[in-house]
């Protein structure tokens, strides 16, 4: 087995979750903005691609170097050993960004990435003229950031977002990995009831069902490195026995999403039956302000809209006050919801007992968590 240096990739504010998804697989993290780095072999790949709820990709780090003339840029990224990940045949866009650098114009750094690739691998390979670039995809990217240059290959292919289960979506559907980071935050465990009053396309209630049973977002779906020679098919169907081993599916879960829009409703129940849940998650028309319970210590995780149409914003002012309202009578039940609103707080007229700032897309929102009393039912 190969050592690696491997970093996931995440969205700003949820370093902290992706770095404990890692641990927990067994590896060691140094974390930076947005990026939370370990070293490991073929089979920690396998495992992290599969495993990972939060982070949006898994690369393997090529080389960091400085430089600030395009020369530099070449001559380290020749010096790199291409062919050890590369082979003869393989075809290797180079994507780019660059931000506060010297060398700011990335379609010239990613010009010069790929000819200092082509130079190597020709070295290597004794080739002389063109490399036909008929086989296995890996996909590069050259990111320079004040200077320091990254060059790392993909080995998600598509991001790790994409689970397999959306057959249907929304106007503004929630990220897999967001939702999924939503539950976590929340310390969900699933002999609680789960409920999401706003679930929209179903994405939060899926995301809490396979955290529930211990099931691995990335058990329906295939990955870029899948295809390389030198990640052998036995690590991948080992890494797959191990999600089967691990998975709970005896495991009981009070899982419910409701929605106010009947098509929603829909499209929710059509991705749980394609995530293998229909029968966990229970999904129906409602309005969030007319939930009622006889369960104690439940948690319920939504992302409300924003109130970003005209009109609209009123009418979910209203609602997330009347929630409040509704709350105070379930004092064991604690709610964490999603909110660009400043004035949440003051809308469910309570203050959160915490907040984190994470962002939706682009759109920066705050994370309101206000926690239940503990019943004695509760350990």
């Amino acid at each position: 087995m190969t050592k690696f240096q491997l970093v996931a990739t995440s969205a700003m504010g949820l370093e902290s979750i992706v770095a404990d998804e890692v641990k927990a697989l067994g590896y060691e993290t140094k974390t930076e903005n947005g990026k939370i780095y370990f070293e490991g072999d073929e089979r920690a790949i396998a495992r992290t691609n599969l495993w990972l709820r939060v982070a949006d990709r898994v690369k393997i780090v090529a080389g960091q170097f400085f430089a600030t003339t395009f020369d530099e840029l070449f001559e380290q990224t020749k010096a790199i050993p291409w062919e050890q990940y590369l082979p003869v045949d393989a075809n290797f866009p180079v994507s780019g960004k660059s931000v506060k650098s010297t060398l700011y114009s990335v379609p010239d750094c990613q010009a010069i990435v790929k000819k200092a690739i082509v130079e190597r691998l020709k070295q290597a390979y004794k080739r002389i003229g063109y490399l036909d670039e008929s086989g296995a995809t890996f996909k590069i990217e050259v990111s320079i950031l004040k200077d320091m240059v990254t060059l790392t290959i993909d080995t998600s292919g598509s991001g790790l977002h994409k689970r397999g289960y959306r057959v249907g979506q929304g106007d503004a559907p929630l990220k897999e990995t967001l939702a999924a980071a939503l539950v976590k935050i929340s310390k969900w465990s699933p002999h609680r009831p789960f409920v999401d009053l706003f679930c929209g396309s179903g994405t939060i209630p899926i995301e809490a069902a396979m955290i529930g049973q211990n099931i691995a977002p990335g058990y329906n779906r295939d990955f870029i490195s899948e295809e390389w020679d030198w990640m052998d098919q036995k690590i991948w169907d080992e890494a797959r026995i191990e999600v089967e081993d691990l998975a709970n599916y005896d495991q009981p879960l009070e899982i419910m999403g409701t929605d106010i829009d009947h098509r929603m409703v829909k499209i929710a129940k059509d991705n749980a039956l394609e995530a293998g849940f229909s029968d966990l998650i229970t999904f129906k028309q409602m309005q969030a302000t007319d939930f009622t319970t006889t369960l104690t210590d439940g948690v319920i995780v939504s992302n409300p809209p924003y109130g970003e149409r005209i009109g609209e914003r009123e009418e979910i002012e209203m609602v997330i006050r009347e929630l409040g309202n509704i709350m105070k009578n379930y004092p064991t039940w604690s709610v964490y919801m999603l909110s660009s609103m400043e004035n949440f707080e003051e809308l469910y007229g309570k203050k959160a007992t915490k907040k984190r700032k994470l962002f939706n897309g682009f759109i920066r929102t705050d994370y309101y968590q206000f926690w239940g009393q503990k019943s004695n039912k509760q350990s």
